[in-house]
């Protein structure tokens, strides 16, 4: 059984794992390759912040909602682990400031100490190892789903993020574009997250410690494909977060990045049986993560990998996977 997974973003790799982890022992002819034209670290996962958050609303969407538990849950039981400091994993604290009320998310109780600011607080803001699996890696981009069934692959997981579209046209799908700069700033010991709730999700300042550097953000531009930095971008990132916390504007500037969020109404998570030939073949779909694909990536993996394990069922090639998450 060969499967290809088709990206090698966050959820491309995660959904790799979770479908060798569960199944590599059930079916050993399982041969899992990832296909992918950018890999690190030039894909858009690469470039992110890399903080666990969601959207401030999940639109009513339960399962997304469900999926980002699972994979903070997942996270969370790899902090103390020695493989931590080698994922750039560590957990922080931080702010989400708003211009006006708005109700609770409803991930407050997934995250650890939830609460509100206090009023002096408030004083403060005026203004991953596949190779060694097994796994196969082919620097390539693939063109279609019909050429990775002609060499022979069984299953093919569309893992393309906002490239998606150029496999099978979907109109929902867009770029969220995004600019970040990367500064030396380690005296910031909390993430700020500011939203203006007029002028949308991530287009007001935010400012997130990493583990090397810290990242300044404020930019999305719905359906702008452009991938090269700007300097208007950059002032206005700069500008707006030196006013948030004015100590970075002695930070020392160390790259700046630009990327495409692969926006959509909701994840498109799902099956998809398609004609080659005499035989219908069958693609899993995964993309349309926006900009929280960090946030939701292993729970979706879980998801890829039951309905990997509908495939082989179908096909009576494996009992049931065992429960290991």
């Amino acid at each position: 059984m060969r499967v290809a997974v088709i990206g090698a973003g966050v959820i491309g790799l995660s959904t790799a794992l979770c479908i060798h982890e569960q199944f590599h022992s059930l079916l050993p002819s399982l041969r899992v390759e990832v296909y992918a034209d950018r890999c690190t670290p030039h894909t858009t996962s690469d470039g992110a912040a890399g903080l666990w958050q969601p959207y401030l609303s999940d639109h009513g969407n339960l399962q997304e909602t469900l999926w980002n538990k699972e994979t903070f849950d997942h996270l969370l039981g790899l902090v103390g682990s020695p493989a931590a400091k080698e994922m750039g994993l560590f957990l922080i604290s931080g702010y989400n400031l708003f211009t006006q009320p708005v109700p609770d998310p409803s991930w407050k109780n997934i995250v650890l100490g939830f609460r509100n600011l206090t009023p002096k607080e408030l004083e403060l803001f005026p203004g991953y190892r596949l190779t060694q699996r097994g796994v196969k890696f082919f620097h390539k981009k693939v063109e279609s789903f019909q050429e990775m069934f002609a060499q022979g692959v069984d299953v093919v997981i569309n893992c393309t993020g906002v490239r998606a579209g150029e496999l099978q046209p979907d109109p929902e799908l867009q770029p969220g574009r995004g600019q970040v700069i990367k500064v030396l700033a380690p005296w910031v010991k909390h993430f700020i997250i500011t939203h203006d709730m007029e002028s949308g999700i991530y287009n007001s300042p935010y400012i997130i410690p990493g583990s090397e550097f810290t990242v300044l953000g404020g930019i999305y531009q719905h359906g702008n494909w452009n991938e090269a930095n700007s300097a208007q971008d950059h002032r206005t990132i700069w500008e707006s977060c030196c006013r948030l916390l004015p100590a970075l504007q002695k930070a020392k500037i160390v790259g700046e990045w630009s990327g495409l969020r692969p926006a959509r109404p909701r994840v498109r998570l799902e099956r998809e049986s398609i004609h080659h030939g005499q035989f219908q073949a069958q693609v899993i779909h995964n993309y349309g993560h926006g900009g929280f694909g960090i946030t939701i990536h292993w729970g979706c993996a879980m998801a890829a990998a039951r309905l990997f394990g509908s495939i082989l069922q179908e096909k009576k090639l494996a009992g049931p996977p065992q429960p290991r998450l």
